[in-house]
């Protein structure tokens, strides 16, 4: 069914291949003709549905109202939440934004900007469209829209693929984190010492680049790809393999999207470019590179953010702190994140174990507890980041609020940790080989533990008892006559009187090993 425009109030997006849209997304009202007439009902805001769907229902005359339309669409939503609740793969993505910004979900985006935003229930809330849901909402209250002429459509169409490409199968890099680095970022862009510098161009920077920091992640660490000769480590020459990645993946969407199409050339290079640059910083292998230079500002104190590469410089810094911001969140949502985190570290660790690699260091579950890995991850990489953009920010209340929630959540892992090693009230601690992949004890035959030889009383006897070999294969049972059998007897009570004997001691067991912990 072929459709024409024949009213338009607000911008309007209609590309040649959508010949048979019947819901064309707008900012203000429109009215479609078709082969029946024109159709008096507004077309709202329904961006990705399904029009074929659409097309057939129209076409038949079943739907002739908005309200018929509306239960049409609320149907088809619940219909895709039941499929991805079923383990089901959606076929098409449908991201209702207008159903979205009901209820709940309103009532957290109008507190976006505190520190205990739980990503987890907003995300549930606007049934996996978090990260989509968050970026409009941030794009309209900073007036990005309206300063760089934004389509409406495109923009929809971007923020879907870049949520799109996010593997949702991975327990930590995926949108959900996408979207808590991106809340996290906006808290950090409205600090007074830095917000009243900002320009429109570093907030769209800087909110873009925190949606699209990890996008395609595949859930293991450079390292992984590069032992593994991975097509993206020859491609980067194994440098910063995967933020270079998430860069040129970005800056595909960008184009494939027609987004930024409308700016000139020059203009819209330079956003790519410095999209590069922020998503670059996020490589943990050049953290110290950027803890050095940020200290050596601040101690110096040559910070101006009246200087447009200062302000790339913190915004940098910014989006490093977004990106490690967990463990400064509260305690529930720090400790769901280092489960997660620790969960795709343990899933590339079983990966290298059964291709017989190397496994990675805090990769291996049978030895690298989860707050063994939290309390060397805020130690090492966290605390000396966060103590200098305290200083950066002149103790704000978020910095201080930061820090404050630091230390609780590592006096808890130390507590954990500590509960770990300490053993129950007359048990052997196990080692960790001596476990299992889940936890539990292996099953393996051991031998008894050393008995007295009757000859000399040492503690050298360990032939396996009962009816097995010494290779441990089953042996048929021997057979004794009467005779043979007192032989035994009478062979055997001299050496056993010498248990009676008060010279007669055993050697002492040996002591059990001591508890192998990671360190």
């Amino acid at each position: 069914m072929s459709c024409l425009m024949v009213e338009r109030c607000g911008a309007i997006s209609f590309e040649s291949p959508d010949q048979n849209a019947i819901c064309v997304l707008m900012l203000g009202d429109g009215r479609l003709k078709g082969q029946t007439g024109v159709l008096s009902e507004r077309r709202g805001s329904y961006p990705f549905i399904d029009l074929r769907l659409l097309n057939t229902t129209v076409h038949s005359g079943e739907i002739g109202t908005k309200k018929k339309v509306k239960r049409l669409l609320s149907f088809q939503r619940y219909f895709h939440a039941s499929r991805l609740l079923r383990g089901i793969a959606p076929q098409t993505s449908l991201h209702l934004l207008d159903e979205d910004y009901l209820g709940q979900a309103v009532h957290m985006l109008s507190k976006v900007g505190t520190w205990n935003f739980d990503i987890f229930l907003f995300d549930r809330l606007t049934n996996g469209n978090s990260l989509v849901t968050l970026l409009c909402h941030l794009f309209n209250v900073y007036g990005l829209i309206q300063h760089f002429q934004l389509d409406m459509v495109k923009l929809h169409r971007f923020l879907g693929m870049v949520q799109e490409d996010y593997h949702s199968q991975n327990p930590y890099h995926n949108a959900v984190h996408a979207a808590d680095v991106t809340q996290a970022m906006h808290c950090y862009l409205k600090e007074p010492k830095l917000a009243q510098y900002l320009t429109p161009l570093d907030i769209f920077l800087g909110l873009m680049a925190a949606a699209a920091h990890d996008v395609d992640h595949p859930g293991v660490n450079q390292p992984f790809l590069i032992k593994t000769k991975h097509h993206l480590a020859s491609l980067y020459q194994n440098t910063s393999v995967l933020e270079s990645h998430h860069w040129r993946s970005t800056v595909g969407m960008l184009r494939e999207s027609g987004l930024l199409s409308h700016l000139p050339a020059d203009k819209t290079q330079d956003i790519e470019q410095q999209l590069g640059s922020l998503i670059l910083a996020t490589d943990i292998s050049r953290q110290n590179e950027f803890l050095g230079r940020f200290k050596s500002h601040l101690d110096s104190d040559d910070v101006n953010l009246e200087e447009a590469n200062h302000r790339h410089f913190v915004l940098q810094i910014a989006l490093k702190c977004a990106d490690i911001c967990n463990p400064c969140r509260d305690w529930g949502l720090s400790r769901q994140w280092s489960e997660r985190v620790c969960e795709e570290f343990y899933r590339q660790g079983d990966l290298e174990r059964r291709c017989e690699l190397e496994i990675s260091p805090l990769c291996d579950q049978r030895s690298d507890t989860v707050p063994v890995i939290q309390i060397g991850f805020i130690t090492y990489i966290v605390e000396p980041l966060f103590e200098e953009w305290a200083r950066f920010t002149e103790g704000s209340l978020l910095a201080e609020s930061m820090l404050g929630h630091l230390q609780k959540n590592k006096a808890q892992w130390r507590q954990l940790r500590h509960k770990q090693q300490e053993p129950a009230a007359g048990e052997r601690p196990a080692s960790p080989r001596a476990r299992s992949r889940k936890g539990g004890p292996r099953r393996r035959f051991r031998k008894p533990p050393g008995k007295p030889c009757f000859s000399c009383g040492n503690s050298t006897f360990s032939r396996p008892p009962g009816n097995l070999g010494t290779n441990g294969s089953p042996r048929p049972p021997r057979i004794l006559s009467a005779a043979r059998t007192e032989d035994v007897r009478e062979e055997r009570r001299p050496a056993a009187a010498g248990h009676n004997d008060p010279s007669f001691t055993l050697a002492p067991p040996p002591p059990p090993p001591p508890p192998r912990f990671p360190l």
